[in-house]
C-alpha cells in the first residue's frame, strides 16, 4: 500500500552502477510530482555512502540486506538496474514482498524468466512496467504517429544501426551476466520495428560476427538481423560492439520515409528527417530527460491503478525475438516466433517533456563505451 496520502510513490533504486547515476537517481527531481527516492541498494559501500549523502536518501541496503528493504515499510516500488541476469530474480523477490517493480531492459536474459516475472507479479498483485524510455520520447513517437497516419503510405521497410566501442571489461562482454549486442543494443532495434509497424515479427533470421578480440571471447561483437513481419514487410538491423558510434533508423513506405539521427541515446538531441515525394522536411527534438517519464508514468499507474505501458509482455516480446535471432545465428537457419499478443502500444499520448539533468560526478563507475 502507497503510504503519503497516496501521492507519492517511494522507490528504492537496486543498483548504482552507470545508468542508475548518470540518470535514474536525477531523474527523481523531474519526477517529484508523484514519485521519491527513499532507498538505495548496492554492493559498495562507497557508493551508498556518497550518493545517499548527494540525493540526501536515509535508508541504504547492501544486496545482502535487500528482503530487509522490501519489508522495511519505507519503499512501495524498485528501480531495478542490476546486470541482466538478476533482473528475475529481483523481481521476483520484490512481487513477493508486494513491492512494485520498474525493471531495466533487457527484461531478462531467457523467455522463461520473463514468464516468471510476468506470474509473480500478477499471482501478488503488484504492477511491473520496463524501463522502454523511448515510448515516453517525442522523436521517436512522432514517427510512430507519421507511419500511422499514412503519410508514408505503406510502410515496407525498416533498417537500422547501432553500435559503439565497448570498453573491455564490461559487463557488457560477459556472457554468463546477460550480455551480447542484441540484449544491449539490438533490443532498441527491434522494439523500435515492433512499435513502428504496430506488429511482432513472425520469423527472424540473422548472422554473427567477431574479431579476434579477447573483448568478445564470449559474445558477438555484432549481429545482423532481418524481421519477417505480417504483410511481407522487412525488418533489418545491425548492432555491434566494435564499430563507431552510430545510432540511427528509417522506416520506407510506398509514398515516403522517415529517419532519425542518433534515435536511441538520452545524452544528446535527435533528428527527424521526413522525406514525402522527394521533399525533406527536418526538424530537431532537443535533449531531455527521458527516465523521469518512465517514474511518472509508473508511479501514475500505481496509484490510480492501471496496468502500465510498457508492461511485461513488452519486455517478453523482445527477448522471445532476441533468443530466436541468436538461434538462428547458431543453426544459420531461419527461425519462427510466436507472437505476443499486446492491447497497448506507445503512441503521442504517452509523451513526457522534462528538461535534461546536469552530468553528475561518478562514484565508481564508468560508461560502458570507450
Amino acid at each position: 500500500m502507497v503510504k503519503k496520502s497516496g501521492q507519492q510513490v517511494r522507490y528504492a533504486v537496486v543498483g548504482l552502477g552507470h545508468i542508475a547515476q548518470v540518470a535514474v537517481l536525477p531523474a527523481f527531481a523531474h519526477a517529484a510530482r508523484n514519485s521519491t527516492l527513499a532507498a538505495l541498494v548496492s554492493g559498495n559501500r562507497t557508493k551508498l555512502r556518497e550518493l545517499s549523502r548527494r540525493y540526501r536518501v536515509e535508508h541504504t541496503y547492501s544486496y545482502d540486506q535487500y528482503e530487509d528493504c522490501l519489508n522495511s515499510g519505507e519503499i512501495d516500488a524498485v528501480y531495478i538496474a542490476l546486470p541482466n541476469n538478476m533482473h528475475a530474480e529481483y523481481t521476483i523477490r520484490a512481487a513477493r514482498a508486494g513491492i512494485h517493480v520498474l525493471v531495466e531492459k533487457p527484461m531478462a536474459v531467457t523467455e522463461k524468466e520473463c514468464q516468471a516475472m510476468i506470474r509473480a507479479t500478477q499471482t501478488h498483485r503488484v504492477r511491473l512496467m520496463v524501463a522502454y524510455r523511448l515510448h515516453f520520447e517525442a522523436a521517436n513517437l512522432t514517427a510512430v504517429q507519421l507511419v500511422k497516419s499514412g503519410k508514408l503510405g505503406q510502410p515496407r521497410f525498416f533498417t537500422s544501426a547501432f553500435s559503439l566501442q565497448i570498453r573491455p571489461g564490461n559487463i557488457r562482454t560477459k556472457a554468463e551476466l546477460g550480455g551480447g549486442t542484441l540484449y544491449d543494443l539490438g533490443i532498441y532495434c527491434i522494439n523500435a520495428a515492433r512499435y513502428l509497424f504496430q506488429d511482432e515479427p513472425r520469423e527472424v533470421i540473422a548472422y554473427s560476427a567477431a574479431r579476434s578480440d579477447p573483448r568478445f571471447n564470449s559474445i558477438d561483437e555484432m549481429t545482423a538481423a532481418v524481421l519477417h513481419f505480417s504483410g511481407d514487410r522487412l525488418a533489418s538491423f545491425t548492432s555491434s560492439f566494435g564499430a563507431a558510434d552510430v545510432s540511427s533508423y528509417e522506416v520506407v513506405g510506398t509514398k515516403g520515409s522517415v529517419r532519425l539521427e542518433l534515435a536511441y541515446e538520452y545524452a544528446f538531441p535527435i533528428k527527424l528527417h521526413l522525406t514525402i515525394d522527394g521533399r525533406t522536411r527536418t526538424q530537431q527534438f532537443s535533449k531531455r530527460d527521458q527516465f523521469a517519464p518512465e517514474l511518472l508514468h509508473f508511479s501514475d499507474c500505481i496509484l490510480r491503478h492501471k496496468a502500465p505501458e510498457p508492461s511485461g509482455l513488452e519486455g517478453l516480446a523482445d527477448v522471445r525475438t532476441i533468443a530466436a535471432l541468436y538461434r538462428s545465428a547458431r543453426i544459420r537457419k531461419a527461425v519462427k516466433i510466436r507472437p505476443v499478443s499486446l492491447r497497448k502500444r506507445p503512441s503521442l499520448k504517452q509523451e513526457k517533456r522534462r528538461p535534461p539533468v546536469a552530468n553528475p560526478v561518478l562514484v565508481q563507475a564508468k560508461s560502458g563505451s570507450v
